[in-house]
């Protein structure tokens, strides 16, 4: 990866809608040459896709909550195809300490939320914490600032 691919990246970063033609003009290749190397970076796993980014709160989702779990590692099995199933799961990542999982998820209400709660304990102990305020979004990593 050069420093072309890099602010290919970037770019795509700031805004997935940007044109080849706006990203050549920028690293100053040629359109078919730009879409090579986003092509390559695709075929490479670099880039895993394209995505934008809502609002939950301006949809009603107005609790956003991280939720950690201690399940067994026997459970996983049974465990990871139920949590991919839950629709107000927005992350779930495996993790070290005393809790195995920490798991993001949205709510409209927080009585949604013990429901959700309630069937996560069927794997283990939970501890909830609700988010009041994100000062820092989910944000990718500034590949400029390496």
């Amino acid at each position: 990866m050069d420093h072309i691919d890099i602010k290919i990246i970037q770019m795509l970063q700031e805004n997935a809608k940007v044109s080849v033609k706006e990203i050549a003009k920028a690293v100053f290749l040629s359109a078919p040459a730009v879409s090579s190397r986003i092509e390559r970076l695709t075929d490479e796993g670099l880039i895993k896709g394209y995505h934008m980014t809502i609002d939950h709160r301006k949809l009603g989702y107005d609790v956003t909550a991280f939720i950690s779990l201690e399940i067994s590692p026997s459970q996983k099995a049974q465990f990871y195809p139920f949590i991919k199933s839950c629709p107000n799961v927005l992350e779930c990542n495996c993790v070290t300490g005393q809790y195995s999982q920490l798991i993001k998820v949205a709510f409209r209400k927080t009585s949604e939320l013990e429901t959700f709660l309630g069937s996560l304990q069927q794997y283990g102990r939970t501890s909830t914490q609700i988010v009041f305020s994100t000062p820092v979004e989910p944000r990718d990593i500034n590949l400029g600032a390496q």
